[in-house]
């Protein structure tokens, strides 16, 4: 066997794409010899299988880990953005940022883990972005809460919160505008101003939050580095918070 095929198999075993334009260039009598000392070295060696797909796991689980740091970076000024929905402690030392859905069954489940958090926890800052993805109900709901966000105090608008997020059944605009009566707000003003810029601009920023950190259900959480999808619980929720403020990171 020649030193050239020898050097090509081995090749092939540790970079395949790289040699494709090598191979390419092979007679067929070459193709079969290498392909041949390939299977016969893959079948005296099958841990090589199991070591390689460790390592692009690794590889791809890192590619994710710094794709998603790079995400959290660039939206950082929109969390900090004095526009946002905001409970708890304006000036809180650690923040957290819901991204729910009004239809969202879980995220139903999930207000009484925000509720406890905000009422256990004097220095939490919790940031609440609509992201209206399951129902088209779901967008009315989310621009009716957004333009009501505009003319009350923050204390106001997370009673109007609660109160839609615990009623029962699909929830779209008659729905919103009904616990938005019940806080007592402007409903002219909603009317008009629910589908004006500033609402649209606002669930656009959601939705492009969410597109860069691939997040695809509700609700989601960004806590410092972390980005946690699903109802994970009141306690995964506060040990990820107690860990940013110990070394300023989900996992010390």
């Amino acid at each position: 066997m020649t030193k050239f095929l020898r050097t090509l198999a081995l090749g092939a075993l540790l970079a395949t794409t790289a040699v494709l334009p090598l191979r390419a260039a092979m007679t067929a009598e070459q193709k079969a010899e290498v392909e041949k000392i390939v299977r016969d070295y893959l079948l005296k060696n099958p841990e090589i299988i199991q070591e390689t797909l460790v390592e692009l796991e690794r590889r791809q689980r890192d590619a994710e880990v710094a794709a998603r740091t790079k995400a959290l970076q660039d939206i950082a000024p929109a969390i900090a953005s004095a526009s946002n929905a905001v409970i708890g402690n304006p000036k809180g030392d650690v923040t957290v940022v819901e991204f729910f859905d009004y239809n969202c069954g879980f995220c139903k489940k999930g207000l009484a883990d925000l509720q406890k958090l905000v009422k256990e926890d004097s220095k939490l800052r919790v940031v609440l972005k609509d992201l209206p993805i399951l129902t088209p109900g779901s967008r009315e709901a989310a621009a009716v809460a957004l333009a009501l966000k505009a003319q009350v105090k923050p204390e106001v608008y997370w009673d109007f919160h609660v109160k839609l997020m615990s009623k029962t059944g699909q929830i779209a605009k008659a729905q919103a505008m009904e616990a938005a009566r019940e806080v007592g707000a402007d409903l002219g003003k909603i009317e008009k101003e629910m589908n004006g810029p500033d609402v649209n601009n606002a669930l656009e920023e959601s939705r492009k939050m969410a597109d860069s950190l691939g997040l695809s259900g509700t609700p989601s959480y960004i806590i410092a580095d972390d980005v946690v999808v699903g109802a994970v619980g009141f306690d995964q929720l506060k040990g990820r918070i107690d860990q940013v403020r110990k070394c300023g990171k989900t996992q010390c």
